[in-house]
């Protein structure tokens, strides 16, 4: 029988090194997987992480290895390639940083041995990503062990698969389950032997094959459906391989029993029922920790996935660890799970995209969660070509070969056009859309929408991001652009008001539950970080924009008082936010009512006098929530936001009354005739040309979205994705916008 023996502990560990040690090294860092030696710089903006090539490596004795007749090492994630060494001679590499590979090192092990690793995350043009919103930690981020067979064994070749597929189809109360299996070098003497459990262990189904034959179908009578957040039932399969008395190797995995379907108008459907699929993005990292999880981690993140109130989950934008797609199973959360082919089609990339894909479904085809493969991410973001085209026709028709049981998607850029060819390719689709935050309104969102489902009325259609940056920032009058909680949180109540009440959107998905790691952000007065979550990024504070969606989404009764962190205020009657899931909330201040309040939206708004100090509480039914403001007259400098290492400064921007200058919203500067022409010149340098073509207007699409932006935010944002200016080219930049006349 397998055992698989766990290979984390006491690693030597370099960046410095420049090539693979022929010795256990001396002087090397000693480590414990998970690790990434991005923890640090890949968190403090600048955009300044390492990245390029570093090593690892560990002594094995082969008398501590039990016995077996072959022996595998496995990775469950080393970013973003990799090259495996035994005694010095490379047996292995592998390009992908997400997903689980292994390499059999059974002819090279010696009574001693030394395993070497070398990772590496630099730059290339043929492993993806390469361009995106996020840090790419490089490292052996999650475990590696080591897996002990005999010859004949379930498949550990393939992908990183997990050598059995489980595929459940229901028959009115029944269901039909087909499990099949992958055998290396078997026996015809051996056999297959199956068994089907439910949730408490009882066999419910069992089959007995020859090995030749690799596949079973069984039926469950009276099936118990796998139905979501609402009842997430789970079976087992397990599967012996079986020579004589013996079983010389077995293999199992979990699975549900579900029917889905994405309808055009009524969105998702599970098991016969409108399900809204209403939820959340989640990236994988942690402040201090990087991509180096451990259980507990992952398992907090799920518990406050799941008391937000979700019920789904888009997994961005790479393969996510096995555990976590198991919690997703066992709390049930229909899932959408993607490859990182995102921001910048390379077309020397696409033998990557494929492998990737493969990887993703064979590796997680059993999850019952999953029920979309994202094809890619704002993969058109410098227009589409032919090679881009063809690529996602190959990905499209390559997964439903491999999985005809699920559906594609993908999330596109907001910008493109409604009408380019790469939006028909999959089953479904979803955009990133950001009206109100990167330019436009919030007004836009809906509307939007609202046209794309009127001239593609049988294509589902969702939203795979929206969303808007908060820190502990604070404004009365918050605007777009204020990074405050305050605009985060009108900007989430709108969206959902537009959202939510649109039954035909497939899946929403919040970009992003929590904050993450980006490394070349350096905007909102704490660097490195994306901070669009509905929590922070070490997972301590919820914004109060958190509990408007648990307000809508969670059936948990609570209340919650927003604006805790806001205390100083200057006006003498204030605007107080109430969210509660509950029909009625009465708030006090220093204990005398002001007030009940009842409001279907859930949003609950009180105007508070302001006088002194003021300890407010908000109650409905049972539950309580307090907080406190206190009248001050000068606002108070601490929650007005301070960018660390701006660029520049407001004094030091020209403003020539009557004249442009870089604090003029890109909308009037376009309205000018004058200020346009110079504009699209400036443009023209900095973007490639379909991007500025597409900025141009040809319809005005970016140019609506950015229109509310002014000159100096939309450069710092573009900074975000490399299109970096100096000092002195804003100054002259904005010289000559003095020059142009209002």
């Amino acid at each position: 029988m397998r055992q698989v023996i766990n290979f984390n502990t006491k690693w030597a560990f370099s960046k410095e090194a420049t090539a693979v040690p022929a010795t256990m090294p001396e002087r090397w860092y000693w480590v414990t997987l998970p690790h990434t030696w991005n923890d640090i710089d890949g968190q403090d903006g600048c955009n300044d992480l390492y990245r390029g090539t570093a090593y690892y490596a560990k002594t094995l004795s082969k008398v501590d290895l039990p016995k077996a007749d072959q022996y595998y090492l496995e990775f469950n994630g080393a970013n973003s390639s990799a090259n495996v060494y035994v005694n010095g001679k490379k047996v292995a590499s592998h390009d992908g940083g997400y997903s689980t590979w292994r390499v059999n090192i059974t002819e090279e092990l010696q009574d001693e041995n030394l395993i070497v690793v070398e990772c590496d995350n630099a730059p290339n043009d043929r492993v993806y990503p390469q361009m995106a919103d996020f840090t790419f930690y490089g490292g052996l981020y999650r475990n590696v062990n080591i897996i002990a067979v005999n010859n004949s064994h379930f498949d550990l070749d393939y992908y990183g698969g997990p050598g059995i597929k489980v595929t459940p189809t229901i028959d009115g109360p029944d269901a039909k389950v087909e499990v099949e299996v992958y055998v290396t070098n078997e026996n015809p003497s051996q056999s297959l032997v199956y068994l089907l459990k439910d949730k408490e262990g009882n066999v419910v189904a069992k089959a007995q094959t020859t090995v030749s034959e690799k596949k079973a179908v069984m039926e469950i009578k009276n099936v118990h459906l796998w139905h979501g957040r609402k009842d997430p039932y789970l079976y087992t399969a397990e599967v012996a391989l079986v020579d004589g008395e013996e079983a010389v190797d077995a293999v199992s995995a979990r699975f549900g029993c579900r029917t889905f379907k994405i309808d055009p108008e009524n969105g998702f459907i599970l098991n016969g029922e409108e399900y809204p699929l209403r939820g959340v993005s989640r990236h994988q990292d942690r402040w201090g920790i990087g991509n180096a999880l451990l259980p507990e981690h992952h398992k907090e993140d799920m518990d406050l996935i799941c008391e937000v109130g979700a019920t789904t989950i888009r997994l961005a934008h790479y393969q996510h660890d096995q555990y976590f797609y198991d919690l997703c199973d066992e709390r049930g959360m229909v899932v959408w799970a993607e490859i990182p082919y995102i921001s910048n089609h390379m077309p020397t990339g696409r033998e990557n995209t494929i492998s990737q894909m493969k990887e993703l479904i064979t590796q997680n085809y059993n999850h019952p969660s999953i029920v979309v493969w994202g094809l890619s991410n704002e993969i058109s973001m410098q227009g589409s070509s032919e090679d881009l085209l063809e690529n996602h026709r190959i990905l499209n028709d390559m997964v439903h070969e491999m999985d005809q049981t699920r559906l594609t998607t993908m999330a596109i850029v907001s910008m493109c056009p409604m009408d380019d060819p790469y939006v028909q390719i999959p089953d479904t689709v979803s955009w990133n859309h950001y009206f109100g935050w990167y330019g436009g309104d919030t007004s836009m969102n809906g509307p939007w929408f609202d046209k794309f489902h009127a001239t593609y009325p049988n294509l589902p259609v969702g939203c795979s991001e929206y969303g808007c940056e908060a820190l502990n920032w604070h404004n009365s009058n918050p605007e777009q652009g204020d990074y405050s909680e305050e605009y985060q949180a009108y900007y989430h109540e709108e969206l959902i008001k537009q959202l939510f009440t649109r039954k035909y959107l497939w899946a929403t998905h919040v970009w992003n539950m929590f904050d993450f790691g980006a490394d070349s952000r350096n905007e909102g007065g704490e660097n490195g970080q994306n901070h669009k979550g509905l929590v922070t990024f070490d997972r301590k504070y919820k914004k109060d924009s958190f509990y408007a969606y648990k307000a809508w989404l969670s059936d948990d009764p609570f209340v919650h008082l927003c604006g805790k962190r806001y205390v100083d205020r200057v006006e003498d009657v204030t605007k107080v936010t109430v969210y509660s899931n509950l029909p009625e909330v009465e708030l006090f201040a220093n204990g005398k009512s002001l007030g009940k309040k009842t409001a279907e939206d859930h949003f609950f708004y009180f105007e508070v006098p302001n006088v002194g100090e003021t300890t407010l509480t908000a109650v409905a039914g049972d539950f309580k929530d307090k907080g406190q403001i206190r009248k001050v007259e000068k606002f108070n400098e601490d929650y007005r936001m301070k960018e660390k290492g701006a660029i520049l400064n407001w004094f030091d921007i020209t403003m020539p009354e009557g004249y442009f200058s870089l604090n003029d919203k890109l909308s009037d500067i376009m309205a000018n005739e004058q200020g346009r022409a110079f504009f699209m010149g400036v443009m023209g340098k900095l973007m490639p040309g379909k991007m500025a073509d597409q900025a141009a207007g040809n319809g005005g699409a970016m140019m609506q979205m950015l229109g509310s932006f002014t000159v100096v935010r939309m450069v710092g944002l573009m900074g975000a994705a490399g299109l970096k200016m100096t000092k002195e080219e804003l100054l002259a930049i904005n010289a000559e916008l003095n020059k142009i006349n209002k």
